[in-house]
């Protein structure tokens, strides 16, 4: 009887042991994963704001070639501004499918001309960094719609949504454009997060007015893109930094950052895409753009830039940048 209530005692504080281990990491996932959902996709958050503490893998561009491309970025985004200012313009919104507001520019050369192009900015950003992209389609006679992403800017929205959202914000703005001219033949241009918006359409059912899609510096999942900057940024291992992270995204973002992979959706690509990056791009690295690459079975093409930091293409060689653009455009007509 002795023995019985020893074992009784013995398997009690077991018990006892093993509820207060759950509870703790019940509160250390809420507690961990509601920090880096609010750093990293929270309207509001820091996220945008790089600091990399893990320098190991990254090789800067020298003085000279960063100074270059300063140049030629300053110069391209003074013309666009004074092209934003010049050409006709106005205000457009829609409502996304879990009813936020959305808002964005329309650039018009001509309302009746059925060449659009769709522009999207990326991560932490807003249209005036990629509004010189919309110049150049411009001037190769499109009109240029560029929104803003949901919880950036204008448009309404608490959660980041770091391209699996936004793909199915892409498309009310797609609708928005056949709306106004059923004939509208649709090319989709997305930098950073952009770029992972329009990659991970690429997998969905798109209108046949989309013709097709040109991505800058896009990250193969989002879980990917979390997992190198959890390394770089703070130098923390995936496991179990990520889990609680994707845990916590789940109940407040209401979306899997597991889930949400280009990776996959460009598998089920039809529409012809033209891959673009950076070979110095720290933030994204480059080995992202050649899997996304190798796993489309669409139509395709590829341009690496050289000494190009993240989204830096287009200042780095602007000339073979467009022109391969709009060679690509020209092939697939």
């Amino acid at each position: 009887m002795q023995e019985k209530n020893k074992k009784t005692k013995i398997l009690k504080k077991l018990l006892i042991a093993l509820l207060i281990i759950i509870v703790v990491l019940i509160f250390t996932t809420i507690g961990i994963g509601n920090y880096f959902v609010n750093y990293a996709i929270l309207r509001t958050g820091n996220g945008g704001d790089r600091e990399v503490k893990n320098t190991e893998s990254i090789e800067a561009a020298s003085i000279d070639n960063e100074a270059e491309r300063i140049i030629e970025e300053n110069k391209e985004r003074k013309l666009a501004n004074e092209w934003a200012e010049t050409i006709e313009n106005k205000k457009v919104e829609v409502t996304a499918e879990d009813g936020i507001i959305l808002r964005g520019t329309e650039y018009l050369i001509n309302e009746q001309s059925d060449k659009w192009v769709i522009v999207l900015h990326g991560y932490h950003s807003n249209p005036d960094s990629v509004i010189s992209i919309g110049m150049h389609f411009s001037e190769e006679g499109y009109n240029v719609l560029i929104p803003s992403m949901r919880a950036s800017n204008e448009s309404e929205g608490k959660y980041i949504g770091m391209g699996w959202l936004d793909k199915d914000d892409l498309k009310c703005w797609i609708n928005l454009i056949i709306e106004q001219n059923n004939n509208a033949e649709i090319i989709l241009h997305g930098s950073s997060m952009g770029a992972a918006t329009v990659l991970m359409a690429s997998g969905d059912a798109l209108p046949n007015n989309v013709k097709a899609i040109i991505e800058d510096s896009g990250y193969t999942s989002v879980w990917d893109i979390f997992a190198s900057e959890a390394k770089a940024r703070f130098n923390l291992p995936t496991f179990p930094i990520l889990n609680m992270f994707e845990l916590v995204a789940n109940v407040r973002a209401k979306y899997d950052i597991k889930e949400a992979s280009a990776v996959e959706q460009v598998k089920k690509a039809y529409v012809p895409i033209l891959f673009i990056h950076g070979d110095r791009d720290d933030f994204v690295p480059e080995y992202m753009c050649e899997e996304l690459y190798e796993v489309a079975n669409c139509k395709k093409d590829k341009l690496i830039i050289h000494n190009a930091g993240h989204t830096e293409s287009k200042y780095k060689e602007p000339e073979a940048y467009y022109n391969k653009i709009f060679e690509f455009l020209e092939n697939i007509e």
